[in-house]
């Protein structure tokens, strides 16, 4: 052998030696199903009384966040600004705009009957399925003039009706998929800057609605079909003790709690119950960490 030969031998095993291996095949796309009202549609005030659905909505950022986790997630969006837990199961159709950005119209059909019958479709294709439902059904009993029975009465509601919810979407992905269902950051904590004292006393009973009540009711019902639930209430610092106090501007000396929801949502400014875009990134960031990782 010659020695130019002997060196061109040597070379080449030389590079087979070093070659990368090839990269791993690519991450199949799956479909992440998203049902609920106002905060699945991605709703943002503009103002007092007006405002739309955008992308900044939970359910459009869930897809980036999930990916650090190792997956590739294709949004399809049923949720439907003012939906309740009673007209996701009984109202037909959606109005175009109060659907999300580029969300799937159903109208002949209810809600949860379109959501399940895509789910039950594409079950094989189907990663996760998020519910955002109960909020409308409360709101209004902070303007009660007693909204303890108030609350009691649409917490019976939510539970008997979210728990139909889930396990029809149960039945309808099979065991495979993961269900997460949300809850809401305590808003009406914002009445504290009113600074009357009926404005604060809402505030401190909202925290008890929302942990002696609301949630256990959400979180038994999601439980029920053997679905997750995320606490956004507690992750957003609701239950910190009114004495814990910082200084936020233009409201003063305020609670933490209370000042944290001012960050969080728009009620502080506009009176309005939506998240700002930094609040529907926590309950992305919480939903996507109920997905298993993937390496």
């Amino acid at each position: 052998m010659s020695r130019r030969l002997a060196l061109v031998l040597c070379t080449a095993i030389a590079t087979v030696a070093v070659a990368p291996a090839a990269a791993p095949a690519a991450v199949p796309r799956q479909l992440y199903v998203s049902v609920g009202d106002s905060y699945a549609s991605g709703y943002q005030p503009t103002g007092v009384g007006q405002g739309r659905n955008t992308r900044n909505g939970f359910a459009y950022q869930v897809p980036a966040v999930a990916a650090r986790r190792g997956y590739r997630l294709k949004l399809v969006n049923f949720g439907c600004g003012g939906a309740t837990t009673g007209s996701l199961i009984t109202a037909t159709g959606c109005a175009p705009q109060a659907l999300g950005p580029g969300g799937r119209a159903y109208p002949n059909r209810t809600q949860l009957a379109a959501a399940t019958r895509y789910v039950r479709r594409h079950r094989d294709r189907t990663a996760l399925v998020t519910v955002s439902i109960g909020g409308n059904n409360v709101t209004a009993c902070a303007r009660a003039a007693d909204p303890v029975p108030c609350v009691t009465a649409a917490v019976a509601a939510i539970r008997e009706d979210v728990t139909e919810i889930a396990r029809r979407l149960r039945r309808a992905a099979g065991r495979r998929v993961r269900i997460v269902g949300t809850t809401y950051p305590d808003v009406l904590l914002g009445s504290w800057v009113n600074g009357d004292a009926a404005s604060r006393n809402i505030a401190g009973l909202s925290v008890v609605a929302f942990r002696s009540l609301i949630n256990p009711a959400l979180k038994e019902a999601y439980a029920s079909a053997r679905g997750r639930f995320v606490d956004v209430t507690a992750a957003s610092g609701a239950y910190a003790p009114f004495d814990q106090v910082t200084t936020l501007f233009p409201y003063g000396t305020v609670p933490v709690a209370v000042a944290r929801v001012c960050e969080l949502s728009y009620f502080c400014a506009f009176r309005d119950i939506h998240a700002r875009t930094d609040g529907y990134r926590l309950i992305a960031d919480l939903i996507a960490r109920q997905l298993p990782r993937r390496r």
